[in-house]
């Protein structure tokens, strides 16, 4: 008797059959449908006044009023709103992807007995949510003096992301060959060497992921920074977009406006870097 299993064989697009097809493009096209009619929607009412959005707000603007956008920028003041928030994305993802590859390389490759013991009450960290620690943060940093400053803002930005990144980081170094930090430690370098020139270079898919998992995640929070800042000149762009649509509520031709120039650095960000946002996932879940 042949217990040899027939090998199943891939069915081609072309031959699954045209009214399948047709269903699942129907499916997909209505996703896209509703996924851009919103986008399309806003951006067309940024042209209107605010009059002409009450009386017409799903049709096309009868006189494209350009005005909303400079005027947007300049009551919102999105030059200090970019600022603030390119600054606690880019530190923040820097100081996360430092600190979670330096304690990666240890817990990876340093033998100790207090390893297991550190790299769980870090594993730990990945259950708690921002919603869960935002009062105690805010106690800590009311009592620290650190409420409407920029470390304030930095230091739990940077503490929320390690978690997950030191779980990506130390499964991909795990996967790194133990001879290469052998070799380069019989040549006398020390640990920070081999981690500068060693661990970083061939750590960068894991790099790539870590990064763009915080840089958007931080760029959009919003809960956070807006219970532990305050102060106008210290907000980050969702935030300062919130207050100012709540400042002129009646005026939606500006809000629009304000909503759109909010919106085009996460989509530009997507649409430039959307093949390094599927290679650098793939690669970093792979390797954990």
């Amino acid at each position: 008797m042949n217990n040899t299993a027939t090998p199943q064989v891939k069915k081609r697009p072309e031959e699954i059959g045209i009214l399948p097809q047709t269903i699942m493009y129907l499916i997909l096209f209505g996703f896209t449908i509703l996924t851009l009619y919103p986008l399309i929607w806003m951006v067309i009412n940024s042209f209107k006044t605010t009059q002409e959005f009450l009386m017409n707000p799903l049709g096309l603007p009868n006189r494209w009023f350009f005005k909303n956008y400079p005027l947007a920028w300049r009551l919102a003041n999105f030059s200090t709103l970019f600022l603030n928030s390119i600054l606690y994305t880019g530190i923040s993802t820097i100081g996360i992807i430092f600190f979670s590859l330096a304690a990666a390389f240890a817990f990876a490759k340093i033998k100790s007995k207090a390893t297991s013991f550190l790299y769980g009450g870090f594993l730990i960290g990945i259950l708690f949510t921002i919603e869960s620690l935002m009062i105690p943060l805010y106690l800590m940093s009311f009592t620290l003096g650190l409420t409407d400053t920029r470390i304030g803002v930095l230091i739990p930005y940077i503490g929320l992301g390690l978690p997950i990144g030191i779980y990506l980081c130390t499964e991909f170094i795990k996967s790194l060959p133990d001879s290469v930090v052998e070799a380069a430690r019989i040549d006398g370098a020390s640990y920070f060497k081999i981690f500068l020139y060693i661990i970083i270079p061939m750590a960068k898919p894991v790099i790539a992921t870590v990064a763009i998992m915080n840089a958007l995640g931080i760029w959009n929070e919003f809960m956070l920074i807006n219970i532990l800042v305050s102060r106008s000149d210290l907000l980050s762009l969702p935030v300062g977009i919130m207050k100012f649509s709540g400042a002129l509520a009646s005026d939606y031709g500006k809000q629009f406006a304000a909503l759109v120039i909010g919106t085009v650095p996460t989509v530009s960000f997507y649409l430039v870097l959307r093949n390094r946002i599927t290679q650098g996932v793939a690669a970093g879940a792979t390797k954990g």
